[in-house]
C-alpha cells in the first residue's frame, strides 16, 4: 500500500490575465495555473484539492451557456481545453472518476468547483458557510459563482464542516478555516511521511506578491477577514510549513507533477 502522496495538475490554465485582476493595482499581465491536488492516501484511496474549471468553458459556445456572456474571455480562458478538465486529467494518470473517494474544496469559485458534478460517489467537503453563500452570493461577487457548476449539489454526498478539521483524524489532512477570499475558503495542511507538512492554500493570495505584501484581490469578499487570515498563514510560513497558493506560476513549478509525486 502507498504512503500518502501527492501530485498536483493545473486543471484551468487562464492566459494573458491582467496583473491588477489579481492583485489590486498591479501591472502587466500574466499566465496562470490553476492548481487542483491529487492525494493519495494509505486508507482511504484517492483524495482531490479543488476541481478546476468545467469542460464546458473549453467551447466558446458552451462556456457563454455556462458561465455567461464574455467570462469566458475575461478569465483568461480562451485556450482552455477539455483535455485540461480534471476527469480528463485523472484518466491520464491512470485514476478513473470514480475512484474519486474524497473532493475537497478551498472554496466554490467557479475555477475551484467546476468538476464538482464528474464525482458523484465521492464525498465532498465544504465548510458550511460556504455552501449557503455560493447558492445565494452578493451581487458583486456572483460572477465568481457559477450555479451550473452548483447545479448537483443537492444531489451528492456533501460533508459540512464548521471550521477546523483533522479530516481522518489520523493528523495526515487537517483543513482549516481560513475566510476572507470568501466567507467559507479553508486550506489544506497535508503531512506527508518524507516532505513534512505543506499547505495548499487555495486563494488566500493570487500571486505571491500580492499575498506577501497584503494586498487584496478586487473580489475578495472581506478584506478584515482576509488580514486576519493573512497573518495566520504567515506564522503557518514562520513555523516552517511552505504554503502554496493555488494560481501562483511559480508556486506551481515547485509542486510535483506528472510521474513525480511527494510523499
Amino acid at each position: 500500500m502507498a504512503n500518502l502522496n501527492l501530485k498536483v495538475v493545473n486543471a484551468g490554465p487562464a492566459t494573458n490575465v491582467a496583473k491588477a485582476v489579481m492583485v489590486t493595482f498591479a501591472q502587466g499581465s500574466v499566465d496562470l495555473p490553476t492548481t487542483v491536488g491529487v492525494i493519495e492516501h494509505p486508507k482511504h484511496g484517492i483524495i482531490l484539492w479543488d476541481t478546476g474549471v468545467n469542460d464546458a468553458v473549453a467551447d466558446p459556445k458552451t462556456a457563454e451557456q455556462h458561465w455567461g456572456p464574455g467570462l469566458r474571455e475575461a478569465f483568461g480562458m480562451t485556450k482552455f481545453t477539455r483535455e485540461d478538465a480534471i476527469d480528463a486529467q485523472l484518466r491520464r494518470l491512470g485514476v478513473q472518476p470514480n475512484e474519486v473517494r474524497y473532493v475537497l474544496y478551498s472554496h466554490l469559485h467557479l475555477d475551484h468547483a467546476g468538476g464538482m458534478s464528474y464525482f458523484p460517489q465521492a464525498v465532498h467537503v465544504l465548510q458550511r458557510e460556504e455552501i449557503r453563500y455560493a447558492l445565494w452570493p452578493d451581487r458583486w461577487t456572483r460572477t465568481a459563482y457559477s450555479q451550473s457548476d452548483l447545479r448537483d449539489i443537492r444531489k451528492l454526498d456533501i460533508l459540512e464542516i464548521d471550521g477546523d478539521r483533522d479530516l481522518f483524524s489520523d493528523g495526515t489532512l487537517q483543513l482549516v478555516k481560513a475566510p476572507g477570499h470568501s466567507p467559507g475558503h479553508q486550506v489544506l495542511i497535508l503531512n506527508l511521511p518524507q516532505h513534512g507538512r505543506i499547505c495548499l492554500a487555495g486563494d488566500v493570495g493570487h500571486l505571491r506578491e500580492g499575498y506577501e505584501n497584503m494586498v487584496p484581490f478586487p473580489w475578495d469578499q472581506n478584506i478584515s477577514d482576509m488580514s486576519m487570515t493573512w497573518m495566520r498563514m504567515k506564522q503557518l510560513e514562520r513555523s516552517g510549513v511552505p504554503v502554496f497558493l493555488c494560481h501562483d506560476p511559480d508556486d506551481f513549478a515547485k509542486l510535483p507533477k506528472g510521474n513525480e509525486c511527494w510523499d
